[in-house]
């Protein structure tokens, strides 16, 4: 099968396949509160997806010392960490990126998180055998809502944006799809609501992977499947 006939789904991963959006959202607190900034949890979940240079610029404004970004950054991954050993995947993630390869789809992890902590993810998922690709923060530019991850996605696994979709949890997941044409499906298990992703452009919304599994029939995956040449 040539690269202009190949078909994928990219999934992101945090708050997708694996259930970190609410840890992160703690980390991303404390890390604040480090360096004298009081950032409400709500405010900060809902900047959950974001690249963390764009997350902080988004909560923090530009009335702020932007010299220790990197510190702050540095600081949240490092009480991210000590989450690694808590977290789990959701129920009916690992099947379903086997039932996508199943359905003769390229499955490809598009997160922009570490590549340690992709590597950690990637074993908590636990379908190592059907993944084609994953890209990490080493892989784009620019962190979401731009495009440049899913781009970097697409290339890991040889397709054209018109031959894939993607599967994620956040409006910026949504808005970064978007930008290159792919259709979103999103889930509600990242803690955002059915209406905020449905306008961002959502065309189909689930409440989690394994709703999806169970309507994989109906889903745009299938179609996406069945559209294989």
């Amino acid at each position: 099968m040539t690269t202009s006939t190949m078909r994928g789904v990219l999934f992101d991963v945090d708050g997708t396949l694996v259930d970190t959006n609410y840890l992160h959202t703690i980390a991303w607190w404390q890390a604040f509160r480090r360096f004298g900034h009081d950032a409400p949890m709500a405010e900060i979940h809902r900047a959950v997806g974001m690249g963390g240079d764009k997350l902080i610029g988004h909560l923090l404004g530009t009335d702020r010392d932007a010299s220790r970004d990197g510190e702050l950054e540095s600081t949240h991954a490092a009480l991210y960490s000590s989450y690694w050993p808590s977290i789990r995947r959701f129920e009916g993630a690992e099947e379903l990126l086997r039932r996508c390869a199943g359905n003769g789809l390229r499955v490809v992890l598009a997160s922009s998180s570490s590549e340690q902590e992709v590597t950690v993810m990637r074993e908590i998922i636990d379908a190592e055998d059907v993944i084609a690709g994953a890209t990490s923060s080493t892989d784009a530019e620019n962190s979401k809502p731009s495009p440049d991850i899913l781009r970097s996605a697409l290339d890991a696994a040889g397709l054209l944006a018109e031959n894939a979709v993607f599967v994620g949890d956040s409006v910026w997941d949504v808005l970064a799809a978007k930008e290159l044409g792919i259709p979103t499906i999103a889930v509600l298990s990242g803690g955002t609501s059915e209406a905020e992703l449905r306008d961002a452009g959502a065309v189909e919304v689930y409440a989690d992977v394994a709703e999806l599994l169970a309507s994989f029939d109906g889903s745009e995956l299938h179609r996406l499947g069945e559209g294989r040449e």
